[in-house]
């Protein structure tokens, strides 16, 4: 319901690149780990909750492998200060911090966009008020924060990285999508009036898609910049957002679809703008593990891969890890997150673990 479809020869699936990287002000140095974070890490009872690799469905074979590797060696993570080697040890701010973590499947969480937040709250343990939508909250709420005290060209640069993803020039990228998005933002409180200017239209004999498209382009809010970002990403799918998104899908012969979401429901899916603000608000690193398949053309040893986000801040707990399932090299970036819970290990040489973060 609420999809509009346009005649079109181009029947394909949609590819999304990463969002591209974002670079803020530089971080400050990084300071001593929370010795009192660090013990706090539940290390009791790390696999009853917990669901093993076999029983995780949509996975190949050698992914599976790869993954249970990572669960039985663990992975070595080192406070980045410390690998700085440009710095001598006098010059360093905090002694060697390093760990080791197994890593185990969280679970499966909704697909209804809020996954990168859902997934979130789990793989931290926070505190249950600490829910989904309040973690989109706080992310939101950093991003405004730092966007406002952000310099003229730092502005410049997320804006453009914004309207790359969501406002994106229809005129190129052909080579790379073969679908293009466009988002925009509808004022839930002006739906029945875009209804009767697309219905005037229809009356003078538009068809019925290329009304909606011209309406909702006219009188909606594209998401180019800062400002429309934080409105955008402030929504949940809940009947108490102020937008619903609309989503405007591109071929390059022209209009494909539309996405009117008259029930409200779409929410915006977490990026890596998102996943970067997060991590500055908690003052952890997080890493995107992501797992491909054969459809990558990768091999068994590169199909699972370490995505970083560190925050714009100082580092004072350990990180948090999520997964997510790649379609292909180009969904990178547009699948589903999931958590993975992170077990604190004794403390192994790096000979012996997986994978050196």
């Amino acid at each position: 319901m609420g999809k509009l479809l346009c005649d079109s020869t181009t029947v394909a699936e949609t590819f999304q690149s990463s969002s591209p990287t974002v670079p803020w002000r530089d971080p400050p140095k990084a300071s001593p780990l929370d010795e009192d974070a660090i013990s706090a890490v539940d290390l009791v009872d790390q696999s009853t909750a917990d669901v093993a690799w076999d029983s995780v469905v949509g996975l190949e074979e050698p992914q599976r492998r790869h993954l249970q590797r990572l669960h039985t060696k663990g992975v070595l993570w080192k406070h980045p200060e410390d690998q700085d080697s440009s710095k001598s040890d006098s010059d360093s701010l905090m002694p060697q911090k390093s760990m080791v973590f197994r890593l185990s499947h969280g679970g499966e969480v909704s697909s209804d966009g809020n996954c990168l937040f859902t997934a979130s709250q789990k793989a931290m343990r926070v505190a249950r008020e600490v829910d989904a939508r309040e973690l989109r909250r706080r992310t939101v709420r950093r991003f405004t924060e730092d966007y406002g005290s952000a310099a003229g060209e730092e502005k410049r640069v997320i804006d453009d990285a914004i309207r790359h993803m969501y406002a994106p020039d229809l005129r190129a990228g052909w080579g790379i999508h073969l679908i293009q998005e466009v988002k925009l933002l509808a004022k839930k409180d002006e739906r029945v009036s875009l209804d009767s200017a697309i219905d005037e239209l229809l009356q003078l004999g538009m068809q019925r898609e290329l009304a909606a498209e011209s309406i909702y382009k006219e009188r909606c809010i594209p998401v180019n910049d800062g400002a429309s970002w934080a409105k955008y990403m402030s929504t949940s799918g809940s009947t108490h957002d102020e937008y619903d998104i609309i989503t405007l899908q591109y071929t390059e012969e022209g209009l494909l679809s539309i996405d009117e979401n008259r029930e409200g429901h779409a929410a915006a899916f977490g990026d890596d703008i998102a996943i970067e603000c997060l991590a500055t608000e908690f003052k952890r690193e997080i890493y995107v593990v992501q797992a491909h398949g054969s459809d990558a053309m990768v091999d068994e040893e590169n199909c699972v891969f370490f995505l970083p986000h560190r925050p714009r801040s100082q580092i004072c707990e350990p990180p948090f890890f999520l997964f997510m399932k790649g379609t292909g090299w180009c969904g990178a970036g547009a699948d589903h997150y999931e958590p993975l819970i992170a077990h604190p290990l004794s403390l192994i040489s790096q000979e012996k673990v997986a994978v050196v973060l």
